[in-house]
């Protein structure tokens, strides 16, 4: 046993390489504190992050969770309680407070603007916090005040900040209030909640390990209460996170189950399965087949073997069609028309591409007449009405077609134009309207 514990102790004790107490302390307090630089710095993260949850970039999220200063107060939190510092405690718990009500309003104010509102696969993760995410803050917590104590916090820090990831759950936060999300916002704040329990919890239990000297004596009375207290609010948190990772982990093993029980039971000669799909509400296990038709017996007997696969409560559905003859005759037929159907969706998609050019050239007259019609009522004041459209002129000894524009210009006989007038409305038109060729229809309105 004495060899065992010099082994451990040679190879494992960690006080051996703790620099000072007091720059430690100093250093921790420093990070804690949220003004200035500091606050900019935070808001430019959220900022970042925010961005990279919109986008669906884990490389823009990795960098703001770098840069990130929110691990200072919890770090100052953990501190406070292992030596008794009620000073550093009140002053990490307000810029704490502040540090995550800043974070969230920027966050909320980020996506309020974002035109991107739909929930990429990183804002989603973020939502469903489980103990393995309880486990992950707890470790890499202890990673950091290991680190900032023995001096290498330079090496740590970054990967920790990346691991516990404080900065993601507060923009997702924020996401869920834009959005009217409330259950995102829950699941987010919760998770970050979590991070911020077990970062403080490790940095404690880090320095009551390694003997920190504690700040101010207090009797066996209150620190009872203190350590009570604080194993309250490490269960409590730890509970909704349970039931979470309880109910992954059933949903997980019910999946592997049907997967072991379709691979196994259900592997009859000359049938192939296509789909398979799972209703919980009615109990039932659907697999559709084509191949060869599938006896009575054999599906009695892969119900009977649901129970060894902790199914007992499902009813197998086998789907197959009268004759295997008829289920590959459709097979085939859908395969041959693969072809057609590819050739006429192309044919399709041009002829609504050459609509939609129609279309384009119908709405930029329309758009553009609206717009003269302000300048022909300054220009020309007797005109009451004016539209602009393009028609194509015919030749009739040939079949030669040309684009013309048509402008359509309402005008009282009494205040007809004159002859000049009539050619600078033409040239003038016909300048604004960039066409090749115009026409000029007057009409009595």
């Amino acid at each position: 046993m004495g060899a065992i514990k010099d082994f451990l102790r040679r190879y494992f004790d960690i006080r051996t390489d703790k620099v000072s107490e007091a720059d430690t302390i100093a250093n921790i307090k420093a990070d804690a504190s949220f003004r200035g630089a500091n606050l900019w710095v935070l808001v430019f993260a959220i900022f970042i992050a925010s961005l990279g949850l919109n986008v669906n970039s884990t490389a823009v999220i990795i960098g703001a969770m770098l840069i990130s200063p929110l691990m200072g107060p919890i770090v100052g939190m953990g501190l406070s309680v292992g030596i008794n510092d009620l000073g550093l405690l009140k002053t990490s718990a307000k810029n704490y407070v502040v540090a995550t009500i800043i974070s969230v309003l920027t966050a909320t104010i980020y996506f309020l603007l974002s035109p991107y509102s739909e929930a990429q696969s990183e804002l989603l993760a973020r939502t469903s916090p489980t103990l393995y995410d309880v486990m992950i803050a707890f470790f890499g917590g202890s990673a950091g005040i290991l680190a900032i104590a023995t001096g290498g916090k330079g090496n740590v820090i970054p990967g920790v900040a990346i691991a516990t990831a404080l900065m993601p759950p507060l923009c997702t936060a924020g996401y869920g209030i834009a959005t009217g999300q409330w259950l995102f916002f829950l699941g987010a704040f919760y998770l970050f909640f979590i991070n911020t329990v077990f970062i403080s919890l490790a940095t404690y239990l880090g320095v009551r390990l390694m003997n920190f000297q504690v700040y101010h004596e207090v009797s066996p009375e209150r620190t009872s209460r203190t350590q009570r207290i604080l194993m309250a609010v490490v269960l409590l948190t730890m509970v909704p996170a349970g039931i979470m990772t309880f109910s992954l982990v059933r949903q997980s093993l019910f999946n592997q189950n049907v997967v072991r029980f379709v691979d196994t039971e259900l592997s009859w000669s000359g049938t192939q399965i296509i789909s398979q799909q799972v209703d919980r509400d009615s109990r039932t296990l659907s697999v559709a087949v084509i191949g060869h038709e599938v006896e009575d017996e054999k599906i009695t007997l892969a119900q009977q073997r649901l129970e060894n696969y902790h199914l007992n409560d499902y009813q197998l559905v086998v789907i197959q069609g009268t004759t295997t003859d008829s289920l590959l005759h459709l097979v085939g037929q859908l395969e041959s028309s693969k072809t057609n159907y590819k050739e006429t969706a192309i044919q399709q998609s041009q002829h609504i591409h050459e609509l939609e050019a129609k279309l384009h050239v119908f709405e930029r007259f329309e758009a553009l007449a609206a717009e003269l019609r302000p300048e022909l009522q300054v220009l020309y004041p007797n005109i009451q009405t004016f539209s602009l459209a393009q028609t194509l002129d015919v030749r009739m000894d040939t079949t030669l077609t040309t684009p013309v524009v048509v402008a359509l210009v309402g005008i009282p006989i009494r205040k007809n134009l004159t002859a000049e007038q009539v050619h600078q409305l033409r040239a003038w038109l016909l300048a604004r309207t960039e066409a090749d060729s115009l026409q000029v229809v007057f009409h009595e309105p």
